[in-house]
């Protein structure tokens, strides 16, 4: 038990306060950063919803990483942003258990998603004269209902064990949102034995999720290695490429979070951006510069925006 009892009810993010002199340009970096990760979303959604070549399963999974990546930025960044320009940086317990509910939910069902997506591209390599029958549109549906559904059961019993007691002063965590070890860190009970638990779902739920992901891609490897030609193991390897890259750099930023040891004085926000604003950003721009569908999609929205814009003129004139 803590000495002080004092019962919080609001929080004050510490954040990049430490950082006074950067605060202005961080704000145009994460601001700018921020647009290009919405934009990029939201031509991918738009994009797979408009265009009917793109009605199967590996674009309806796209589409719903897209949608719940941009509600995941949603709860981080415009708050980090008008934190970054306020002088008052506090948040009410309530308001902190549900931006940390929403961050985990959408972090877990974003690692579900990228998994099934890997399930995917397993079935259409590996057994491509079923795979119209195993993944079927219904079924990739099936599947993102069960991610979201797993992603925020997993959530609400972290949660749970996070906010089952009160909180203790200093009122400050030291992060730029409601991150759950910095919060766990204030809890007036036992909170190093919390904070292994919590931590301990996490990386079971991150590990597992990409162990599955390097098990279907053991099997990619194994079938595409054995097609004879050189064009058929590149036009394979091309439908895993960006997944892959994704996967990498997706689990590669949220492993160094969630296994790193904390840092002196429990400070980790510096750690965190790659893993909240990088990634996000990244994401997108994987999946439409490397994917020749989605480019294509893209020229013809162009080409008709294009000509219902000469129709408009001619109208006019």
């Amino acid at each position: 038990m803590k000495i002080n009892q004092t019962i919080l009810k609001e929080f004050i993010l510490v954040g990049f306060s430490v950082y006074t002199h950067a605060q202005t340009v961080l704000f145009v970096v994460f601001f700018c950063l921020y647009l290009l990760t919405l934009t990029g979303n939201l031509t991918i959604m738009s994009l797979t919803w408009v265009d009917r070549c793109l009605h199967t399963p590996m674009y309806l999974f796209l589409r719903a990483l897209s949608f719940s990546e941009t509600c995941y930025t949603l709860t981080i960044i415009p708050r980090m942003l008008a934190d970054l320009l306020a002088k008052k940086r506090s948040i009410s317990v309530i308001g902190c258990g549900l931006q940390m509910y929403f961050f985990l939910g959408l972090g877990g069902t974003h690692c579900l998603i990228l998994t099934f997506m890997g399930y995917d591209r397993f079935l259409a390599i590996c057994n491509p004269l079923r795979y119209p029958l195993l993944m079927t549109n219904m079924v990739c549906g099936k599947l993102v209902v069960s991610a979201w559904a797993a992603g925020f059961f997993i959530s609400v019993t972290e949660i749970a064990l996070i906010f089952r007691g009160s909180f203790c002063s200093p009122n400050l965590i030291k992060h730029f949102f409601c991150h759950m070890r910095a919060v766990v860190r204030l809890s007036c009970l036992d909170s190093e034995l919390t904070e292994f638990i919590v931590t301990a779902i996490s990386v079971s739920g991150l590990m597992g999720t990409f162990l599955l992901i390097i098990l279907t891609y053991i099997f990619i490897l194994s079938t595409v290695l054995k097609i004879p030609s050189a064009e058929g193991k590149q036009k394979a390897f091309s439908t895993c490429a960006s997944h892959l890259a994704v996967v990498i750099i997706h689990f590669g930023f949220a492993s160094i979070v969630y296994l790193k040891p904390g840092a002196p004085g429990g400070d980790d926000t510096v750690i965190a951006v790659p893993y909240t604003v990088i990634t996000p950003f990244l994401s997108p721009l994987i999946f439409s510069l490397r994917n020749k569908d989605m480019k294509n999609a893209f020229r013809k929205a162009l080409g008709k925006t294009h000509f219902l814009n000469k129709q408009s003129w001619i109208t006019d004139a």
